[in-house]
């Protein structure tokens, strides 16, 4: 989350005449993340978050994420719920942004993660694909394998600046990459962003995931190797199996993994890394001015593709091929 759009008094008072939500106490930028403004907004009848949705967002893909975030609460499963005006419209325009504004999740992200937060984190991620099997809508991953070769090409230019040499690392890789990418695994619904930060605990419960503005259509074990990048990695790069294994055990008690989902686990690993790596790379160079966000560092990414790069089956993960 971050701020990207400011919003006056005035404009807030008349988006929020078309709601039943009470009157404003008060409101403020919530200054984490990389992609869209948000704003925890707090009335006399509760907290919730106002989101307006910025460039990289696609406002023909709006529709998609909420009717999935009404879906899984319909479900069962613990995420923020879409709030609906009295028309029973949830997208609407605010500050020359389209906006919603969507429930308030109790919890906190884990700063300091540990062992029990990623079982948490793997039976939470298998149960949100279980309730998303019923969701009939669909959405092609835009930050897929098919998009890494033309986002390289956009910072391929200036990628040695971070490393020396990483223009061609990154060019063999995604050769390697598009040569070797599994097809044929489980698809449905995924978050496909499943960072610490939206994921919420309260006394190392698992209470709820926020921001689905990457959810879409791929391989369920894409989802955990996004997960293992982003949880099993201490401060220093280095990979903690431990971690790894109570997620990938966590989430198989809900779904369990099919042989072709654990064979491809590295491919899918090294490539959510190269995501991660790309994407940080175009932001550090396309940083938006006076955003409240400081820029990530690809070089984090870029130490984890190495590691995926050097394992030669699951095992190195925590799983029994």
């Amino acid at each position: 989350m971050a701020v990207y759009t400011e919003i006056n008094d005035e404009e807030l008072e008349d988006f929020l005449a078309d709601y039943d939500i009470g009157g404003v106490l008060s409101y403020k930028g919530i200054a984490e993340g990389v992609e869209n403004s948000n704003y925890l907004l707090q009335t006399d009848k509760g907290s919730f978050i106002l989101t307006l949705y910025e460039k990289r967002t696609k406002a023909e893909d709006l529709p998609f994420f909420l009717a999935l975030m009404d879906h899984l609460a319909a479900a069962g499963f613990a995420c923020p719920t879409p709030i609906h005006g009295r028309d029973g419209v949830a997208l609407r325009t605010v500050a020359g942004r389209p906006a919603a504004i969507v429930s308030f999740l109790n919890g906190i992200w884990p700063r300091r993660i540990q062992p029990h937060h990623t079982a948490g984190l793997g039976q939470a991620v298998a149960r949100m694909h279980r309730a998303g099997d019923s969701f009939a809508q669909t959405r092609p991953n835009d930050l897929g394998l098919a998009q890494w070769r033309p986002l390289y090409d956009q910072v391929a230019g200036r990628a040695d600046e971070i490393a020396a040499g990483l223009t061609a690392e990154i060019g063999a890789e995604l050769d390697a990459l598009e040569a070797n990418w599994p097809e044929g695994l489980p698809t449905g619904i995924i978050h496909a962003d499943l960072f610490p930060d939206n994921v919420f605990f309260i006394g190392g419960e698992f209470s709820g995931i926020i921001d689905f503005y990457f959810a879409c259509t791929d391989a369920y074990a894409y989802e955990l190797a996004i997960c293992l990048n982003a949880w099993c990695f201490e401060a220093d790069n280095s990979f903690n199996i431990t971690k790894a294994r109570q997620m990938l055990a966590g989430y198989q008690k809900v779904r369990q993994l099919e042989s072709g989902e654990l064979a491809a686990i590295t491919w899918l690993a090294r490539g959510a890394a190269m995501r991660f790596l790309l994407t940080r790379l175009y932001d550090w160079f396309n940083h938006p001015a006076g955003a409240l966000v400081a820029r990530k560092d690809p070089r984090e990414y870029l130490a984890k593709l190495r590691f995926h790069q050097g394992l030669s089956g699951p095992g190195a993960y925590g799983l029994d091929h």
